[in-house]
């Protein structure tokens, strides 16, 4: 048990009086819950996000509201991990019960920005170390040290809170129809959520660029150092982007996983200004359709 843990002895003794998460969170050592945090926090600083957990299942999931059409899974965590979250007062009770939500606090956001901030300076550094450049690892690193910014600290909207599919989300046309449905918005956040579970995997980060260039699989599919969890995340992202091909997937990967603007999509592409979005629905479509092929719906609880 670490000193900052025995430091919330007190806290946590008044968390599970209020219905937050129990069970055996120290075990859980500080790589892992510092990979979590990554991955787990900066989806509880996007807009509408909450941490919901039953009292009967082990495993806590993210869901984001969005103005129409039901809330949407984007994290699923282990319940250890959720309490070792409450004990580090990142997390806050905000409603108890059965099912109990939970937010992001100031101290969530601080230490969250302290891991990005990490994260961007060590990929930097690799990526100094490494010959030529990628549009793919561009875009990525790109977006990796605006998730660094201030801003994460912030009480209110974080540069996070808004990517290319929430705010296509939000779109209507003349009639007051939303650009993109529900489905669609689950859908490109199950592909996101497999693909935050497969960076987990030693160096998988770097390599997804040289995949969606080459086609060459060989580093992202016989990598045997990596768990099972991130392994299987990522066979579920290439049997994906083998049903969408090529253009589809490349648009899913850059406004899904690494968050590109649709303008910036579209330049790099070569594709015609606002072409982006309609075949941004189109991906999104078919990835739909490839879920309910493979498993009878989106949303299989994985992680």
């Amino acid at each position: 048990m670490t000193a900052h843990v025995r430091n919330h002895s007190e806290t946590y003794s008044k968390a599970t009086q209020a219905g937050e998460p129990k069970g055996p969170a120290l075990l859980v050592d500080e790589e892992a819950l510092e990979r979590e945090a990554r991955r787990v926090l900066r989806r509880l600083c996007e807009t509408g996000a909450v941490l919901a957990l039953a009292s009967d299942m082990d495993k806590a999931v993210v869901l984001r509201s969005f103005k129409d059409g039901p809330p949407t899974r984007t994290a699923v965590v282990s319940r250890e991990v959720a309490q070792a979250f409450a004990l580090k007062d990142w997390i806050n009770c905000t409603r108890a019960g059965r099912v109990a939500s939970y937010s992001i606090t100031t101290v969530g956001r601080a230490a969250l920005k302290h891991y990005l901030d990490e994260e961007v300076t060590r990929k930097r550094r690799m990526k100094g170390a490494q010959d030529g450049a990628s549009p793919f690892r561009d875009s990525q690193s790109d977006w990796d040290a605006r998730l660094g910014a201030s801003s994460v600290t912030g009480v209110g909207r974080s540069s996070m809170a808004e990517s290319p599919l929430a705010m296509l989300a939000r779109r209507r046309d003349k009639d007051g129809r939303t650009f993109l449905a529900p489905d669609l918005v689950q859908a490109g956040e199950r592909f996101r959520e497999d693909y935050e579970l497969a960076q987990m995997g030693q160096g998988a980060a770097l390599r997804w660029d040289r995949f969606m260039v080459s086609g060459d699989r060989t580093e992202l599919s016989g990598d045997a150092t990596i768990a099972e969890g991130p392994k299987a995340a990522r066979e579920r992202i290439l049997s994906a982007l083998d049903e969408l091909g090529p253009g589809l997937s490349d648009i899913i990967m850059r406004c899904c996983c690494f968050l590109e603007g649709l303008e910036a999509a579209e330049k790099r592409m070569g594709w015609s200004a606002r072409s982006g979005k309609v075949v941004l629905r189109i991906a999104l479509q078919r990835l739909h359709r490839h879920y309910m092929d493979a498993n009878g719906h989106v949303s299989a609880m994985i992680g």
